[in-house]
């Protein structure tokens, strides 16, 4: 059984950089055709998504925080993690890992999450 859990710090000062590791258990990181992401929700709104790792390593940010937004992985470790540079309060939420696989159908194409982690408390405060 795949089990997601997302580990790190959870206080970061403003101008600082976030990061947080998911690992991954049960199965491989690097299995076909999974898609890694990242996923917070801030205080009293809605699910935002940051971003994915694909099963073949390669990355996609929301347009929104992709200046911001480093995704990377270690597969020995079966681990991917979350970089957000330049922390502001705006960026406080809960951030959870999950699993995502591409469904096509036709010309539109979708993804179905699966697996989520419990996700973890970040807060940014000086």
């Amino acid at each position: 059984q795949v089990q997601l859990q997302e580990s790190g710090p959870g206080l970061v000062k403003p101008s600082q950089t976030l990061s947080l590791t998911c690992t991954v258990s049960g199965g491989s990181i690097t299995s076909n055709y999974y898609y890694w992401n990242w996923i917070r929700q801030p205080p009293g709104k809605g699910l935002e998504w940051i971003g994915y790792i694909a099963y073949s390593g390669s990355t996609y940010y929301s347009p929104s925080l992709k200046s911001r937004t480093t995704i990377s992985r270690d597969t020995s470790k079966n681990q991917f993690t979350l970089q957000l540079s330049s922390v502001t309060p705006e960026d406080t939420a809960v951030y959870y890992c999950a699993r995502a696989s591409r469904i096509k159908d036709g010309v539109v194409i979708w993804y179905e999450y699966d697996l989520w982690g419990q996700g973890t408390q970040v807060t940014v405060s000086s």
